[in-house]
């Protein structure tokens, strides 16, 4: 185990986190290392009970034969393996903290401080523990995401149809991808229409209508349409591929943090090695008895030892977690806590974070003299999409009972996919969907109708989400919105705007992290230019960059980097895992967020609430500055006793009872952060003085 691990702290295992819904059908399978499943973490929990009842029996007046072997139970459980590494470290001409602690606890049972040194162990050992899960747990997601591709797909050949493994799918073969299946492999559409749900690579929120020329994506899911796909990318270099290996090389990158502690390390293990042994050696070299030579090394040995520092810097990281987690957001480990308090820029999610991921109707739109007023209009549209269960239908269906409407029995009901649904209300025709349908009206022999048609029909651009945003002269409708057309008989009624639904506090957060880093964030979205636009002008952002793919986040994030920044990134699904595994920092939200990004995130905002993300890193921020204080405090006990060691005669009980009452100052001064005052939603933050 490195020291950089010991001081701050392994990940906190995320079983810890609430409960949530089952995975929606974009998510990957859930695949969880079981915490026992670790040698690690079973070796630790023997050590830790066989000392907890070894103390008990120690406190209650108990002999020696009672709790000793229990305490000797307690270090040969958590400190065989951390022993081991440390011999092998030792073969190869390396020397780390693992066999240091592990002498250090040996030397303080053979000068009677047994209690001391089984707490090391426990320590230990725990922390090996956590950081094995926190590795286990992260190789699980990954191997998930990649669960997201299907095994096998439907290869079209001169002589009919074969099911293959994707693995064997090469450039060009034809696929054919029924209703309900998962696509095989990034390709083109050649024949058929369907809708994709490709929240998982994109993060749009919609399913995507795909016709003959539209791109599709392995791992994404298809409509209720057949469609016959191209393959245009060998499997192994599928969007969902490079998503696993970005976040694979994220992972394997060292903080710089850690690349410099680690560096510590070997020059502290060397130093207080070489230290005792001279400590040792060097009285027996005037003549100094041999007992008193060996009970002043290793005093010193447990003076030196780095118990002080390390609750100098856990308290206050782990209490700030704890306060954190009251708050509903969960912290992973206490690195992460310290990286949140280091952020100076931020980079936000689109879909599913700054908004909720579902649309709402926005505005009802009859057109003049079709005899319809709003209620009216919507009424009708929520009768023909009451049978779907496309998310525009549930978004109309559910504005319409907001609004206390009777929604109309429906019949002869049929929905095309791509292109919206019919069904007869009342005896009439009804149609929603897209606005192509216009022409249709054209052909109406009312020269009225006509014109009407074609002042909705004027100006149609095709979005990326595959339904049509009408941007005519007069519309108000905001830019980004999703409209659909209403008609009656082939006679266009008027129009329908959906949208999705910005969260409230997300103007607020924003603005809080511009207060907090000095810049205002930055806007990272897979969907298009005109949603993102509309999401950014209700939030104040400025710098706005969509149409992303994954790959193209991590960029983004890594310019920033790369021009001195560190970056705290905020998102929500798959395709944010690698951005968020490569960011400086990264905070996902919590109820709809994918397994791999809650895994892979730093943090994780519980229920959503925007307003906590600033609160976490003004909370980190004041943690950071409590460690400074604890390391500052736990650095002069250490030196004072050191010296007190090596120029005079430090009685090993004061020797013992300074450096556990270091180790007690510095651990309250870090238990502030449990305080209630400690969680500033609002500017400041953090305990006074």
């Amino acid at each position: 185990m490195s020291l950089h691990v010991f001081l701050y702290g392994a990940g906190v295992s995320t079983t810890l986190a609430p409960v949530r819904v089952p995975p929606t059908a974009h998510e990957a399978p859930r695949r969880r290392t079981r915490v026992l499943a670790l040698a690690e973490a079973r070796w630790a929990l023997a050590s830790t009970v066989a000392f907890l009842l070894g103390l008990a029996l120690d406190l209650s007046g108990m002999p020696w034969w009672a709790h000793g072997p229990l305490y000797a139970l307690a270090y040969a459980a958590g400190g065989w393996e951390p022993a081991l590494e440390g011999l092998k470290a030792l073969r190869e001409r390396t020397l780390d903290v693992d066999l240091l602690m592990i002498v250090a606890a040996l030397g303080a049972a053979a000068i009677g401080q047994v209690l001391d040194g089984a707490l090391l162990i426990v320590i230990f050992a725990t922390s090996g523990a956590l950081e094995a899960l926190a590795t286990a747990r992260t190789a699980d997601s990954v191997r998930g995401l990649l669960d997201l591709a299907p095994a096998q797909a439907t290869r079209v050949t001169r002589d009919g149809e074969e099911t293959v493994p994707t693995a064997e799918l090469a450039v060009g073969d034809l696929l054919l991808v029924r209703p309900g299946e998962r696509i095989g492999a990034d390709g083109v559409v050649v024949d058929g229409a369907s809708e994709a749900d490709q929240a998982t690579i994109t993060g749009e929120p919609l399913p995507v209508a795909k016709g003959p020329g539209d791109e599709v994506f392995a791992g994404t899911l298809n409509g209720t349409g057949a469609l016959r796909v191209r393959v245009g990318r060998d499997p192994a270099d599928s969007v969902v591929a490079r998503i696993v290996t970005l976040v694979e090389e994220a992972s394997r990158t060292k903080a710089p943090t850690q690349l410099f502690i680690e560096k510590v390390e070997q020059r502290y293990a060397v130093g207080i090695v070489a230290a005792t042994l001279a400590v040792f050696g060097v009285p027996l070299l005037f003549g100094a008895d041999l007992t008193d030579a060996l009970l002043r090394a290793m005093t010193f040995m447990i003076v030196a030892s780095p118990c002080a520092v390390v609750l100098a810097t856990m308290p206050p990281l782990l209490s700030a977690i704890a306060n954190a987690g009251r708050h509903g957001v969960l912290v992973k480990s206490a690195v992460a806590m310290e990286r949140l308090g280091e952020v100076d820029a931020v980079a936000l999610d689109k879909t599913g974070t700054l908004t909720e991921g579902t649309p709402e109707v926005t505005a009802v739109r009859p057109l003049p003299g079709v005899g319809l007023d709003e209620d009216g209009l919507l009424a009708l549209a929520a009768a023909a999409e009451h049978p779907s269960e496309h998310p525009l239908a549930r978004a109309i269906v559910g504005a319409a009972r907001a609004r206390g409407l009777r929604i109309e029995h429906a019949t002869d009901f049929v929905a095309v996919p791509g292109r919206g649904v019919t069904a007869v209300v009342g005896g009439r025709e009804i149609q929603v969907g897209r606005a192509k349908q216009v022409g249709r009206a054209m052909q109406v022999g009312r020269a009225k109708q006509v014109n009407l048609a074609m002042q909705v029909g004027r100006e149609i651009e095709v979005g990326r989400t595959g339904t049509e945003h009408i941007s005519g002269p007069g519309d108000a409708l905001a830019g980004g919105d999703t409209v659909v057309l209403v008609t009656r008989d082939g006679v266009p009624l008027g129009t329908l705007a959906l949208a999705d639904r910005l969260r409230p506090g997300a103007p607020a957060m924003t603005a809080a992290l511009t207060a907090l880093t000095g810049t205002a964030p930055v806007l990272l979205t897979g969907d298009n230019a005109r949603a993102a636009a509309r999401v950014a002008e209700a939030t104040g952002l400025t710098d706005v960059r969509a149409d992303l793919l994954p790959e193209g986040k991590v960029d983004a994030v890594r310019r920033l980097q790369d021009a001195g920044r560190k970056v705290l990134f905020v998102g929500d699904g798959v395709n944010d895992a690698p951005a968020l595994a490569a960011a400086h920092s990264g905070v996902a939200m919590g109820r709809a967020g994918s397994d791999l990004a809650l895994e892979t995130a730093d943090a994780v905002v519980v229920r959503d609430e925007l307003a906590t993300v600033a609160a976490v890193v003004r909370l980190s921020r004041t943690a950071r500055r409590l460690v400074v204080q604890n390391l500052v405090i736990a650095g002069a006990f250490i030196t004072g006793l050191v010296l007190w060691d090596l120029l005079g005669h430090l009685p090993l009980p004061l020797g013992v009872a300074g450096h556990e009452g270091s180790t007690v100052l510095v651990g309250l001064n870090g238990l502030r952060l449990l305080r209630e005052s400690a969680w500033r939603p609002g500017r400041g933050g953090g305990p006074r003085g």
